[in-house]
């Protein structure tokens, strides 16, 4: 259900942003089911009845994205108290999309990661991701063309935001 969910999201929400072809290599080389952030307890779904609409989580380990296809051996951890905790494989389904579940997942990521002490965050955004991260306060630092296969690249920003102390929120 959580692979399926990010096909969606990912085909649905990137028309005019990637190609058709960009948007294919991403589902099949860069997204997909991370299964080290359900193991660390830091990925958060919201669902409808039996489906999931919308899923993201963040990561005290050093990896910036991508999914279990990509992963040769377990990230290690973050330094809390001097490098910044991870946003992660955020996905919403198209049909559930502006209706504040991704902000209402990345609130829950802050007050998770400033309960470990970690009081900045780092991401890597897709090009649609971009609008909704800025207006959470992240700011954008560089374009990285994210390599997958054949030559094909996605392009992506690097963004970053502190973390709101604990109580006062985001």
């Amino acid at each position: 259900r959580l692979q399926a969910l990010i096909d969606q999201s990912a085909r649905g929400l990137s028309i005019g942003y990637y190609s058709p072809t960009q948007i294919e290599y991403a589902v099949r080389y860069t997204y997909g089911v991370d299964s080290q952030l359900i193991d660390d307890g830091t990925y958060f779904l919201v669902h409808q009845g039996d489906s999931f609409v919308a899923a993201g989580g963040w990561s005290k380990r050093r990896r910036l994205y991508g999914g279990d296809q990509a992963r040769t051996a377990p990230d290690p951890y973050l330094d809390p108290d001097g490098e910044p905790a991870g946003i992660r494989a955020f996905f919403v389904h198209p049909d559930w999309a502006r209706r504040g579940l991704a902000r209402r997942l990345f609130e829950a990521c802050e007050r998770a990661a400033g309960r470990e002490r970690f009081r900045s965050f780092e991401l890597m955004s897709t090009l649609p991701g971009v609008p909704l991260y800025a207006a959470l306060g992240f700011t954008s630092h560089e374009r990285v063309d994210v390599p997958m296969a054949d030559g094909i690249a996605l392009p992506c920003i690097r963004m970053t935001k502190c973390i709101a102390p604990p109580g006062e929120g985001g």
